[in-house]
């Protein structure tokens, strides 16, 4: 098994060492794990995707428009 080395915050490595029953690598090679296993996922459904940049380019702004109407309607609300 390969190792690698991974920096972290020291604020976050005080943390880490408080909880001492936890295998913090076990943690990270599975976060890791799970990543790689998503991106793998989107890969494959996008090589199979016939959307052009063009068109995840408008779909992205009507997203970003929608989710920024319903944030300022929320707010309003309260």
């Amino acid at each position: 098994m390969a190792n690698i080395t991974l920096s972290i915050p020291d604020e976050l490595h005080a943390k880490m060492k408080q909880i001492s029953d936890v295998r913090w690598s076990e943690v990270a090679r599975k976060a890791i794990e799970q990543r790689v296993n998503d991106l793998e996922e989107m890969n494959r459904i996008a090589s199979k995707s016939k959307l052009t940049q063009k068109d995840v380019d408008e779909i992205s702004e009507k997203i970003k428009r929608s989710a920024s109407i319903r944030y300022h309607e929320s707010c309003n609300r309260h």
